[in-house]
């Protein structure tokens, strides 16, 4: 396993313990990018994979040895406009002259032993090896540094690029995709997360066609519509068997995801931060740095590529202290009182969690300024003394005489038009002057690029961490972008707003991390809105949806776990019937869907009959002892929710030595038999004792056989759990 290049064949082999991928020095120093699969033996010459055809009217490039050679036909790793390639390049770049033609070719790479973060941007750490490789124009001496870490036992490679100015003028950078791939037969499934707000991350898996299909946001985020994550399996590949590529993006803002299939049958696959709305001026000198995707092939179905992204994002993505661990139950008050609180009424609140086994009550939207409906005061993060005389203290104080913690909401990129923040900083939102301006929930977005507004963020919000025993923050963001025009920007960057947006964002967010080491963060878009994870590095856990039934959630947090862990998906209990779909589900339906994550309550614990504290109670204990298979086993789907009618799923310790699975029941049907349901990941030599049924069963048995489910009525849902003997 590793990074080689055979010299003899001109080829780069990154080798991972079940994959190999591989791209070679072709004719006139092109990248010639002809294989990423199943694993393959050293020395392997894989320029006998290209075959000469008539090119029609594809043109040569200058120098090519013969009419059959032209960049329209060839596998390339990186494209460039110019040169006759007529699909998406991964590079754009704009001189002063007007010209767009940029012809990079190789030069050198270098090979090293683990892997440095990229800088400004977060990325994955504790890599085996990387590969550098070094493209340059010469007419123009621009280059470009492709960028590539192996993670070998997981089967990850980790890309990205570098371009830099090595002219002796300013350049605009138009293009700068993070990876290009060109797959040399295109009969693939494409399989995408679309939704919207509360239908975040469903399940989209069609055919790849001629032409360009693509998937992204320009919305200024990773967005609920489209999450950058993209996969792509043969037809008849299940969650068990078959090819699966997949593709995600370490990135915040706008990106894309495209797949184009040229008239000869091949596929060309690219990833990173999207085109439209993006320029990036380079002086001379200066460098820009591309995002990370992540990249991962299995033969072994979608749910081994999924656990491949698992094992990426737990163990690599970050480095908050929170990363691996049990995060608090929480108990949050949004659907408890919305606006409408006061002090006595939160206390309340707070002394009615006692003897639940609740660790923190989070205090949501409404504490600041003087918030009493959503069209004011974001931005002054100032206590609300109409709601709270004597501030956060006496709710501080509360929590911590109960042996709990306090947390609290936060909406830092915002700004509403009724605030002192507004007043005094008109120039600060993101719009342009003189022109109309939409709005979203009442409210302007913070113009973020400015390095003055993220001094102000970082002094008024750190500011009240500071001052108040605060361990847990809800990190909210309820509109997306729309006039997108910065006031401390110059014309000619103007369409750098966007990505210098996401820059400070994830500077402020390190700024957090750094200096509230023990705080505990969790990311919230208007629920799922950026998911993503460029968010995950420094947040370890973000609010899938704001849609918290748990029907509702079966195919939310399904489609999530397609590229996400379930440790990084908060879910919570709400209230029956749900605030959302007005859907009355069993406790012990919700309970089970939550706690498949991490957990917590949507709900008035002032409210609970007897009969239900007494199941709250049960519920979080048996969180606390099954939370350590839901961080560090490995998840398996095991039945879909899109095209049955029910949904399970279970994780397994890498050992194998313990195992919990879950089983939930949408709709009854008449007349329907018994069902089964098989388990994934047992030792199969092994005895397993399954405490539900009392009973022992052979490791072969679960996963081959099965276990019959007792018959369930609508919504009703079931667990096992699972000692190896």
């Amino acid at each position: 396993m590793g990074i080689t290049f055979d010299k003899s064949t001109q080829f780069f082999h990154l080798t991972t313990k079940n994959t190999s991928y591989l791209f070679g020095i072709f004719d006139n120093n092109y990248l010639y990018s002809p294989y990423y699969g199943r694993r393959l033996r050293e020395g392997t010459d894989l320029k006998r994979l290209w075959q000469k055809y008539p090119s029609g009217f594809s043109p040569n490039y200058e120098g090519a040895p013969s009419v059959d050679y032209a960049l329209d036909l060839i596998p390339t790793e990186y494209p460039a406009y110019g040169g006759g390639d007529y699909r998406n390049p991964a590079v754009g770049v704009h001189f002063e002259d007007g010209s767009r033609i940029i012809d990079p070719k190789f030069v050198s790479y270098t090979i090293t032993d683990g892997n440095e973060e990229l800088k400004g941007l977060p990325s994955l750490s504790g890599g085996d090896q990387t590969l550098e490789v070094l493209l340059r124009d010469e007419p123009s001496g621009v280059e470009i540094v492709l960028h590539y870490v192996i993670f070998e036992d997981i089967d990850i490679i980790a890309r990205s690029a570098r371009i830099i100015n090595g002219t002796n003028e300013a350049i605009r950078v138009t293009r700068a995709l993070s990876m290009s791939m060109d797959l040399p037969i295109a009969d693939y499934d494409m399989i995408g997360l679309y939704g919207t707000h509360i239908r975040e991350r469903q399940i989209d898996r069609s055919p790849l066609r001629h032409g360009i299909q693509s998937v992204g946001s320009r919305r200024g985020t990773s967005s609920h519509h489209h999450n950058p994550f993209i996969s792509f399996v043969s037809k008849t590949t299940t969650e068990e068997q078959g090819d699966a590529y997949g593709c995600a993006l370490i990135y915040s803002g706008n990106w894309i995801g495209v797949a184009e299939v040229d008239p000869f049958g091949g596929a060309r696959v690219q990833m990173g931060i999207h085109p439209a709305d993006f320029s990036w001026k380079l002086n001379p000198g200066e460098e820009f740095v591309t995002p990370e995707a992540v990249i991962t092939y299995t033969h072994n179905g979608m749910n081994r590529m999924s656990q491949n992204f698992h094992d990426a994002f737990r163990y690599h993505l970050g480095h908050t202290k929170n990363r691996n661990k049990r995060r608090p139950i929480v108990v949050n008050n949004w659907e408890a009182t919305y606006f409408d609180f006061d002090e006595e009424k939160l206390l309340g609140i707070i002394e009615s969690c006692k003897g639940l086994g609740i660790d923190t009550f989070v205090l949501d939207d409404g504490w600041f300024g003087h918030r009493d409906t959503d069209n004011s005061s974001l931005g002054d993060w100032f206590v609300h003394t109409g709601k709270l005389p004597n501030g956060l203290t006496p709710l501080i104080e509360k929590c911590e005489e109960q042996g709990m913690t306090f947390g609290l909401w936060f909406e830092p990129e915002m700004i509403s038009e009724d605030s002192e923040l507004y007043r005094a900083h008109p120039d600060w939102a993101l719009k342009k002057n003189g022109r109309p301006f939409c709005r979203g929930r009442q409210q302007l977005i913070l113009d973020l690029s400015r390095e003055d507004v993220l001094e102000y963020l970082q002094e008024t919000v750190g500011g009240v961490l500071r001052n108040n025993r605060i361990s847990y923050v809800k990190w909210d963001m309820n509109r997306h972008f729309t006039e997108a025009y910065s006031e401390a920007l110059p014309p000619d960057q103007q369409g750098e707003v966007f990505h210098r947006f996401v820059l400070n964002l994830y500077r402020f967010m390190a700024y957090l991390n750094e200096n509230f080491p023990d705080l505990v963060i969790e990311g919230c878009s208007g629920g799922g809105g950026r998911f993503d994870a460029g968010v995950l590095y420094y947040q370890p856990q973000i609010w899938t949806s704001d849609d918290s039934d748990a029907i509702e959630r079966l195919k939310i947090q399904y489609g999530t776990s397609m590229c996400y862990p379930p440790q990084a998906m908060t879910a919570h209990l709400s209230a029956s019937p749900n605030h959302q779909m007005n859907r009355v589900t069993p406790y012990n339906t919700r309970a089970l869907v939550a706690q498949s994550a991490s957990f917590g309550y949507e709900l008035n614990p002032l409210h609970l009959t007897d009969e239900e504290r007494a199941q709250i109670k049960t519920q979080t204990d048996r969180y606390r002892e099954v939370s350590d298979m839901i961080l560090k086993g490995d998840f398996y789907r095991l039945i879909n929710p899109f095209n049955t009618n029910a949904c399970a799923w279970m994780f397994v310790l890498p050992d194998k030595s313990k195992a919990y699975a879950v089983y939930v029941r949408q709709l009854n049907l008449p007349a329907d038999p018994v069902k089964v349901l098989k388990f994934q990941g047992l030792d199969p030599e092994a005895v397993y004792h399954i405490d539900e049924l009392d009973a022992d069963f052979g490791g072969d048995e679960l996963m081959y056989a099965g276990v019959a489910l007792k018959h369930l009525w609508d919504f009703e849902a079931t667990s096992f759990t699972l000692t190896k003997k």
